[in-house]
């Protein structure tokens, strides 16, 4: 049975405005009226707009996002709340920047799977490249410390990814807690490397 359609915006109150995710609302045809939206960070999910679109949420309904970030900080996170909408609530859920990912109002079980295998996947992507960045991070350590160079509290290097996973969060597909996550640093150093970049 088709049932109605919601979308979900979240902007962080300093760096991002909300007109482009509604705008990409109302090309897909959400209802103004079921749009919800928060004006925070990902850090958590004690979001009341969040809260409130699940508590209207049913079974048959279509949850649609701008971005898959907008789900969660994390992968983690992500896929709980992939779980829970989809599982748990019966809804179907949109990803306007990932089509792959949709999986639509139909009981197609085939979509589902594929959407569910490209999500666990991009997961396992986000891990591995974590877990490359560390190692090289400790590689580079180690072979500056053979060479005698004495260590001390500088200010971390630009790793190479910097610039790709940047404008992934530019065009909205990585929150700036995701993007640090991935480079293996916290989200204060990441906005830094922005910041000082655009000074340069």
């Amino acid at each position: 049975m088709l049932g109605k359609i919601y979308g979900y915006i979240r902007v962080s109150t300093k760096e991002q405005n909300e007109d482009r995710q509604r705008i990409a609302m109302e090309a897909y045809g959400v209802p103004e009226e079921n749009v919800y939206m928060d004006k925070q960070s990902g850090k958590d999910f004690d979001r009341p707009g969040y809260r409130a679109l699940m508590e209207v949420l049913d079974e048959g309904d279509l949850f649609v996002i701008k971005s898959i970030d907008r789900l969660g900080r994390d992968f983690d996170e992500i896929l709980e709340q992939w779980r829970i909408i989809t599982k748990d609530k019966g809804a179907g859920i949109i990803v306007l920047d990932m089509p792959i990912l949709n999986t639509g109002l139909q009981s197609d079980l085939l979509g589902r799977v594929v959407a569910e295998m490209m999500l666990t996947l991009m997961s396992y992507m986000a891990e591995t490249e974590r877990e490359n960045i560390r190692q090289r991070q400790a590689e580079g350590i180690a072979a500056a410390r053979l060479r005698g160079v004495r260590l001390g509290r500088r200010p971390l290097a630009i790793p190479e990814e910097f610039q790709e996973v940047r404008s992934l969060w530019e065009d909205g597909m990585y929150s700036a807690a995701m993007a640090a996550s991935i480079l293996g640093v916290d989200r204060h150093t990441f906005m830094k490397w922005v910041r000082d970049e655009k000074i340069v």
